[in-house]
């Protein structure tokens, strides 16, 4: 698990500047450093620097690797956990390997089998390959987003690009300019939904996609996409004993390092299950104390008790308001881009917690995506007897209610048509459309709508059911550009390697397979006030060969990361600090400001539940200075 930094070009003092963009990203790996410079021409000079934090082959695997001859180079993010499988296949086609450790299989795996490498990988990463004697560059990044990818081009044709957006700071071409188009689908979404960064001109490399550079030309490829339509034909107890056989080879083949490992634990059933197969040394959880005296934001003793029935020992942490109130600053900067993801939080300490005693974790991520298990996938009884109504009724309604002004039960009719592509976006939708352009200032009402965002991800799932083409989107915008995103970008701030076993090639390869009514199912349920179950399947599996505790979690209520920033809003240290902000000459910049305090205010005085909006405006206003200190007067 490291971060690395490249770029092409001639520039004076290159190797200073490379330097400093391998220094910016320290925090991601601290235990080593190295660097390549080849070429003596525009055209052919490239450099690389490489960040290590050493988890496989602690001695040799020094970074950047070269093949036998000096002529291939790689530098390389993240694990690959197939890498015996294709090290014996590639040593039978006669390569010669220095090292044991998965860094080397990209360089001769690349040198085999070219551009179709990346499809062959089984794992969460991001690379770059300069092949020196075709002065050619190939890369590519997992099939889910796991490991982060940016590049740009320079006014003068320089390819830069890195792990992280702030080591890109560092090199002189670089474009520093918010990307005006960006902020309008952030305030809906609560994070940057487009490939354009909220950098200008800056892109981040899709999830399942390969990069060919040659002669000034970026050349982009998709390796991989999710496919919900073969079916299988097994039972639900089949189905059920398939999933944890897959999960628990999954966690078998994350488990491989030479350091020591953990896993995060909140009391749910993807974390338990997760750390019921792993059976590591420790588990780590944080939660908050809440204000009423309840446990409402903590799930800490539930995580104690699965722990000691285990017989593996919990580190916990209560956090308080002020940890959080000095640390969103921290967290706006290692997210690179604007995040108001409230979890990110809870899990920038988790990480920080967990790094004082491991080096590597195993998270539950992943799971709800794969397997259908947020609320959203399901409809309530009286959706269920909506649509009962024949369909061509529902979309007539569907689509006249889209031209009329809004009326009570306008949502509903909308999401009773049945078309995802309608009015679902994802898990966050903070912002309605005409409220983020409402509160925008007229520059900054150019970007893309969600609806607009999402409409060429439906485009390819048309023939879908509801329920996959809602998976569809979320694994293509929720999952790397929130979920995936935070959980790198959290654990690396900390120095900490984060693994996902959920997300995992053979493990989706199944979960493509499971029918929708094994996901979502009403068949199953007994209690009379449950409508629906989610993620059944994966339910079922975690309580197999499971401990009685672990199977306890899998009937439990979804709660993710809650955080109580509805309840901070409203005291006066922090409702002061945030109206602040939302004066300030940077704010009047971007927004109406009377609509930020306005917002504010019937929050703080109970008239509605804006903390959602509130923090997105905020976070990305935190996010503004760091990045932008000479424009607030910093």
């Amino acid at each position: 698990m490291c971060g690395f930094v490249g770029f092409t070009g001639m520039r004076a003092e290159r190797e200073a500047i490379l330097h400093r963009m391998a220094d910016r990203i320290i925090h991601r790996g601290p235990d080593m450093e190295g660097y390549h410079l080849s070429g003596d021409t525009p055209e052919n000079a490239v450099a690389l620097g490489f960040r290590r934090l050493s988890i496989i082959d602690l001695a040799a695997g020094k970074q950047p690797m070269y093949n036998e001859d000096g002529t291939v180079v790689v530098v390389f993010n993240g694990e690959i956990f197939n890498f015996m499988d294709l090290r014996t296949e590639l040593q039978a086609k006669g390569h010669i390997f220095k090292t044991h450790c998965d860094t080397e299989v990209i360089l001769h795996g690349y040198e085999e089998y070219g551009t179709a490498l990346a499809a062959k990988l089984r794992g969460m990463f991001a690379f770059v390959v300069c092949d020196t004697k075709t002065n050619t560059l190939y890369g590519a990044r997992d099939m889910f987003g796991i490991k982060p990818f940016y590049y740009t081009q320079t006014s003068e044709g320089e390819l830069l690009f890195g792990s992280e957006i702030k080591s890109l700071l560092e090199h002189p071409g670089f474009r520093r300019e918010v990307n005006a188009e960006a902020l309008r689908p952030y305030l809906t979404f609560q994070y940057s939904a487009m490939n354009e960064t909220f950098f200008k001109g800056t892109y981040k490399l899709p999830p399942a996609h390969w990069f060919e550079y040659k002669n000034g030309q970026m050349h982009i490829e998709r390796y991989w996409d999710a496919d919900f339509r073969h079916k299988t034909s097994l039972t639900y107890e089949q189905a059920a004993d398939e999933i944890d056989a897959r999960v628990r080879e999954s966690v078998a083949a994350h488990r491989i390092s030479d350091v020591k490992l953990g896993s995060f634990l909140s009391g749910g059933v993807d974390s338990s299950y997760i750390t019921a197969c792993l059976m590591p040394d420790d588990t780590f959880s944080v939660g908050f104390e809440s204000p009423d005296g309840t446990h409402k934001f903590d799930e800490t003793t539930e995580a104690g008790e699965l722990s000691q029935k285990l017989g593996i020992h919990n580190y916990r942490e209560m956090l308080t308001k002020e940890q959080c109130l000095d640390a969103f600053a921290d967290i706006q900067y290692h997210m690179d881009e604007p995040q108001s993801n409230p979890s990110s939080v809870p899990l920038y300490f988790l990480c920080q917690l967990a790094r004082q005693h491991v080096t590597v974790v195993l998270s539950g991520e992943g799971a709800d995506e794969i397997y259908a298990g947020y609320e959203w996938y399901a409809d309530t009884p009286l959706m269920q007897k909506y649509k009962h109504v024949p369909a061509p009724l529902r979309h007539l309604a569907s689509d006249v209610s889209q031209h009329l002004p809004y009326f009570k039960g306008h949502d509903f009719i909308i999401k009773g048509s049945g078309r995802p592509e309608d009015w679902f976006i994802g898990q966050a939708h903070v912002f309605e459309e005409k409220d983020a352009y409402d509160i925008l200032k007229p520059k900054y009402r150019v970007g893309p709508t969600a609806r607009e965002v999402a409409a060429p991800i439906y485009d390819r799932v048309k023939d879908l059911s509801e329920l996959e083409k809602k998976q569809y989107l979320d694994l293509n915008l929720w999952l790397p550009g929130d979920i995936l995103l935070k959980a790198d970008k959290m654990s690396m701030a900390n120095s900490l390697e984060l693994r996902v076993p959920f997300l995992d090639k053979k493990v989706m390869e199944l979960a493509e397979q499971i029918p929708t009514r094994y996901r979502v199912t009403r068949e199953a349920v007994t209690d009379e006030k449950t409508p629906y179950i989610t993620k059944y399947a994966m339910r079922l599996a975690a309580k197999k060969d499971t401990p009685p505790q672990t199977a306890k979690t899998a009937a439990k209520k979804k709660l993710g990361f809650p955080v109580p920033i509805r309840v901070w809003l409203k005291e006066d240290k922090y409702y002061s600090i945030v109206r602040e902000r939302f004066e300030s000459d940077e704010a009047n910049r971007f927004f109406h400001t009377e609509k930020l305090v306005h917002l504010l205010d019937d929050h703080r005085a109970g008239k509605a539940d804006n903390s959602r909006k509130i923090w997105t405006l905020y976070m990305f206003l935190v996010w503004y200075q760091i990045y932008f200190p000479e424009a607030c007067g910093a």
